[in-house]
C-alpha cells in the first residue's frame, strides 16, 4: 500500500485508514461483493470519524495535501468582494459558504463586506475543518466573527449569495466505460488478498447510460470518464432553495467538448496526497484527497433547467481581471518596490498565470431575482462554449 516516493502516514493514520477499509469491505460484502466507484469515493471522503474530510487530519495548506485559492492570497477574497458587495444589497445580505476550508475566504470576506453583510452561513461537514474556520475567523475578523454561523444542514430557503470554492469536484462521481459497443459501470470489488480493485458491470438502460451516450464522444477505442450526478443533484437543490440572489461556483475543469475530448480516454479523476499526485484511487483510503474535474456544462444545464438566469461563465483569471485584482494589490501594497508588494504579486500571478490556476480554474455563476450583469463576467464570458 505504501510507495518509496510518497511520505508514510503516521502510525495513528494508518490506523485511521485500515479502520476504513474495514467499513468499505463490509459494505462491499453486504452488497453483493460489488459496489459503484461513487460509493467508495463517499465512504472514502465523508465516512463518519473515518473519511479524508471527516477525519482529523489537515488537508489544506503547506501541511496538507492541497493548496487552495484563498490559503494562497487574500487577494482572491478582497477581489471577490466587490463583487458580493453589487449583490448582497439586492437580496436579504446573507453569504452561504459550502466547503469553507480553512476559514481563510470566509474572514477575508467578512473583513472587506461592512454593512451590506447580515449574516454569513458556512455549512461544513468536516467537524474538524469547521473547529479550525471558528478559531481562524476569531483571529483574523473579531469584529465580524458574530455573523457567522456554522449550519449542519441546508436551511429551508436561501436569501443571498452562496459560494462554492472547490465544492463541486469533492463530489463522489460515477465512472462509465464504452467498450466493443458496450457500456459498463465501474465499481469496486476485493481481490483474493482482500485489496481494493476496479471491476465492470455492464450498465442497463438508465439515466447513467443517457447522460453518457449524450457526453461521450463516438470513438473506436475504449474510453473512460465520469459523470456527475451528485453535482446535478447539488444544483437542483440549491435551485430549488434559491428564493432570490446568486450562486458563484469556482473550480478546476471544462466545458463538456472538452471534459469528453476523444484523447481524454481516462477521465479526470486524481488523487492528493500531501501536496504529490497519485493515480490509484486505493492509495491509503481516507488520507488522501481524491478529486474529479468538474463538467460545467452540465451545471449550467442543471441552473437554467430549475429556472436560474446563467449569469456567467470564465476563467478565474478573467473574473479576477474584470474585478480589478491588481488595483487590490495596489490598494493593499503601495510601494511597488517593498517585499510586501513582490510577495503579494508573486502569489497572485498563481491565482492569474495560465499555467498556474488562471485557466484551469473557472467560475460559473446563477441567478434569480438578481441583476443578471455582472462585473466579474463583463469581459471574457465564455457562456457560448456551454
Amino acid at each position: 500500500m505504501n510507495s518509496p516516493q510518497l511520505p508514510a502516514p503516521s502510525a495513528t493514520a494508518a490506523a485511521a485508514s485500515q479502520a476504513l477499509c474495514r467499513i468499505i469491505r463490509t459494505e462491499i460484502q453486504n452488497h453483493g461483493g460489488w459496489i459503484p466507484f461513487s460509493r467508495f469515493m463517499e465512504l472514502a471522503l465523508y465516512a463518519p470519524q473515518y473519511g479524508y474530510y471527516t477525519g482529523g487530519s489537515h488537508k489544506i495548506g503547506g501541511s496538507g495535501d492541497f493548496i487552495t485559492a484563498p490559503t494562497l492570497s487574500p487577494l482572491f477574497g478582497q477581489t471577490l468582494a466587490r463583487q458580493l458587495a453589487e449583490l448582497l444589497p439586492q437580496t436579504a445580505g446573507n453569504v452561504y459558504e459550502f466547503g469553507a476550508g480553512t476559514g481563510a475566504l470566509a474572514a477575508t470576506l467578512l473583513q472587506n463586506l461592512s454593512d451590506g453583510l447580515k449574516h454569513y452561513y458556512i455549512i461544513e461537514v468536516s467537524p474538524e475543518l469547521a473547529e479550525r474556520q471558528r478559531a481562524h475567523i476569531a483571529e483574523a475578523a473579531p469584529e465580524a466573527a458574530g455573523k457567522v454561523t456554522h449550519l449542519s444542514s441546508l436551511p429551508d430557503t436561501f436569501d443571498g449569495i452562496i459560494i462554492g470554492n472547490e465544492v463541486l469536484d469533492a463530489m463522489p462521481i460515477e465512472i462509465v466505460r464504452h467498450a466493443h459497443n458496450q457500456w459498463q459501470q465501474m465499481g469496486v470489488t476485493l481481490a483474493d488478498d482482500s485489496s481494493f480493485i476496479q471491476q465492470a458491470q455492464p450498465l442497463p438502460p438508465s439515466a447513467l447510460s443517457q447522460a453518457a451516450t449524450s457526453y461521450f464522444p463516438h470513438s473506436p477505442q475504449p474510453y473512460t470518464s465520469e459523470l456527475h450526478p451528485a453535482q446535478h443533484a447539488f444544483m437542483h437543490t440549491l435551485a430549488e432553495k434559491l428564493q432570490r440572489g446568486g450562486i458563484i461556483l469556482i473550480d478546476y475543469g471544462f466545458d463538456a467538448a472538452q471534459y469528453y475530448h476523444p484523447q481524454r480516454h481516462m477521465g479526470t479523476l486524481i488523487g492528493h496526497y500531501r501536496h504529490h499526485v497519485v493515480n490509484d484511487p486505493f492509495f491509503w483510503p481516507g488520507l488522501m484527497d481524491l478529486t474529479c474535474h468538474v463538467n460545467f456544462t452540465a451545471m449550467a444545464q442543471a441552473a437554467v433547467d430549475n429556472d436560474l438566469d446563467l449569469i456567467g461563465y470564465t476563467s478565474q483569471a478573467h473574473f479576477l481581471f474584470n474585478l480589478g485584482i491588481t488595483e487590490v494589490l495596489l490598494a493593499e501594497h503601495p510601494d511597488v518596490n517593498s517585499k510586501e508588494y513582490l510577495q503579494a504579486a508573486s502569489a497572485m500571478q498563481k491565482l492569474v498565470a495560465p499555467h498556474e490556476m488562471g485557466e484551469l480554474f473557472k467560475v460559473i455563476a446563477m441567478g434569480k431575482g438578481v441583476d443578471v450583469d455582472w462585473q466579474g463576467f463583463a469581459n471574457g464570458d465564455w457562456c457560448h462554449k456551454l
